[in-house]
């Protein structure tokens, strides 16, 4: 699908050290990690490659290695609703691998990025043997159940200021190992990530970069001012209706 053949890495020791990199293995039993890294593949992947599409048959957990990976779903006019942009040290793909059923969104590098994949049929009976995985994979779609609520809130409630504050920011926490290279992300996957035009999104982003509170880059934005995002935050959401979640 656009993307080379998987290929093992050099060494065991490499693939260990990738796999306890990850947030979500670093805390597992020596055991547990090398029975893992027995089974594991990496692939490097040019940007732009489709990884899968959805409702594609899915059996593969995948680890950000290197790069980026964008989670969205397409609609039938062709525009994308990005619902998750999945950067090194994390881990998606982790519904299809649990249930074995079809994958529920596309996945494309938007990165040259390198990618470990472990297959369903290795991946089940360590998750089996060791229920401290199968806790570390719940806590992962958690999280991922929260943020798209999230989301849906940040649409009702939120305003565009709001919305594309709050996804710049969150973005740019992400970088932070980086901040020299900024955040990485294009005009239209800002506008695809909170459900507006491109141009509403440049208007914004323009305005910002007036006030000296971000600085536009080719390929990417600069978050000068936090602090001056994160109250356009607070002033959406305290003039939002009241409301609760679960």
């Amino acid at each position: 699908m656009g993307s080379p053949a998987g290929h093992r890495p050099k060494s065991s020791s490499d693939r260990r050290a990738l796999l306890r990199a990850n947030p979500y293995f670093k805390d597992l039993d020596a055991s547990i990690i090398d029975r893992l890294v027995s089974h594991a593949v990496t692939r490097k992947v040019r940007k732009g490659a489709v990884l899968f599409r959805k409702d594609d048959p899915g059996s593969t957990l995948y680890a950000v290695c290197e790069g980026a990976v964008r989670i969205s779903v397409p609609s039938k006019q062709g525009q994308d609703a990005i619902f998750n942009i999945v950067s090194q040290g994390e881990v998606f793909g982790e519904i299809a691998l649990l249930d074995g059923g079809s994958r529920t969104a596309d996945a494309i590098a938007i990165e040259d990025s390198e990618l470990m994949l472990i297959e369903r049929r290795e991946f089940l009976p360590v998750l089996r043997a060791h229920p401290e995985v199968a806790i570390n994979l719940i806590e992962i779609l958690c999280s991922r159940l929260r943020r798209t609520s999230e989301q849906v809130e940040d649409i009702v409630f939120l305003g565009l200021p709001g919305r594309l504050a709050k996804a710049l920011l969150q973005l740019h926490r992400r970088a932070a190992a980086n901040p020299a290279e900024g955040i990485r992300v294009t005009q239209r996957e800002l506008s695809q990530m909170i459900g507006v035009s491109r141009e509403s999104v440049n208007k914004q982003l323009r305005s910002w970069e007036r006030r000296r509170w971000l600085k536009i880059e080719r390929g990417g934005v600069r978050i000068v001012s936090p602090s001056a995002l994160s109250g356009l935050i607070s002033q959406d959401a305290d003039a939002a209706p009241t409301h609760a979640t679960s």
